[in-house]
């Protein structure tokens, strides 16, 4: 019997405000939650004020939904809302069990007990291009990208996660724990321009800084790794009601396992110290933060600007959802509209 769904409602709201008019503007949003086997949207709309010159929904080159907007004329200020309802169903790998998490944040249970996963050398290996057969989607993550470098430094950080012959998914719950106990969460400390290395030397930083150090980490050692964006179901104190705007737009990342359940990846989220599972809502993946901001673009003019983001994740009873009828992830968004993340992803 198939576990039950959990289903969402989802307000991702951005504002920019300018200080003098933006005469021309281009936009990309990756702001529609793909759809994947543990996924389903039901429904979901972008509102965009004032309304676009045009726009455009496609995939781009991981299949991720986006959208592209164009302003041709003068603006002070740019609102952008997107509202989803979907539905996420259990996805830990088989055989994963649960004991109560470890480390200084307060974080959900921890899946402890992984099954068994070759060795992370032979998934190395496998990898490798040579006279075999290459798993092209896995292998382009296994390289340099904007905000990730492969340099020996991570390579030598991971080391004591990833001593000889053990297995891939054990190694990577280690550099999960380890990056989880030595780094602390600091939204002063970095900006996205900061450098992964950086990161590393100050240990300090947000979501999307510790799925970097992590990815930097697995790709040095010559594994494949990919981020994921998304947001995350934060749970209020006992006795205080759910605030609007108060969540967050989260970031993780995900290693390629080629023999487990046939091949797959699996999540780990270094910020929390645990594999997200239906608290965890996709949004998009790449190859790190550049590959999918939620919303990111070009102006002519606008001098300085304020910039408001505000998430709100709720959880909704199961029977709500019967109302949303399903939409093509491409196509969901509004031509017409008014529409973010807990680290601004502009």
């Amino acid at each position: 019997m198939q576990p039950p769904a959990i289903p969402y409602h989802i307000v991702h709201e951005t504002v920019y405000r300018y200080a003098s008019p933006v005469s021309l503007s281009r936009q990309l949003l990756h702001l529609t939650p793909r759809n994947c086997s543990w996924q389903r949207t039901l429904a979901h709309h972008i509102a965009v004020e004032p309304t676009a010159s045009w726009t455009d929904q496609r995939l781009d080159c991981y299949a991720n939904p986006v959208s592209d907007l164009a302003f041709e004329f003068p603006h002070r200020s740019l609102e952008v809302r997107a509202e989803s309802t979907l539905e996420v169903l259990p996805h830990l790998p088989a055989g994963t069990r649960a004991t109560p998490a470890s480390g200084r944040r307060t974080a959900p249970p921890l899946p402890l007990c992984l099954p068994d996963s070759p060795p992370w050398e032979d998934v190395r290996a496998a990898l490798a291009y040579g006279a075999r057969p290459v798993t092209l989607s896995a292998a382009e993550f296994q390289f340099e990208s904007p905000h990730v470098r492969v340099k020996h430094e991570f390579a030598a950080y991971a080391a004591a996660a990833f001593t000889p012959r053990r297995p891939l998914l054990a190694a990577t719950q280690a550099l999960m724990q380890r990056i989880f106990d030595e780094f602390e969460f600091d939204p002063e400390a970095t900006t996205i321009a900061t450098p992964v290395l950086s990161v590393l030397a100050d240990k300090r930083g947000v979501c999307q800084d510790f799925a970097h150090l992590m990815l930097a980490c697995l790709r040095s050692l010559g594994l494949a790794a990919r981020y994921v964006s998304g947001y995350l179901l934060t749970t209020p104190p006992p006795g205080q009601p759910r605030m609007i705007g108060a969540d967050a737009s989260h970031a993780w990342i995900s290693v390629y396992c080629p023999e487990v359940e046939g091949g797959r990846w699996v999540d780990f989220d270094p910020t929390n110290n645990l594999l997200p599972d239906t608290q965890h809502i996709t949004l998009a993946w790449g190859r790190d933060f550049a590959d999918v901001s939620p919303l990111r673009g070009v102006i002519l003019g606008g001098d300085e600007h304020e910039l408001a983001v505000a998430v709100t994740v709720t959880p909704l009873a199961a029977d709500s959802t019967a109302d949303a009828a399903p939409k093509d992830a491409p196509g969901a968004a509004g031509a017409n509209a008014r529409w973010p993340v807990g680290d601004a992803g502009t």
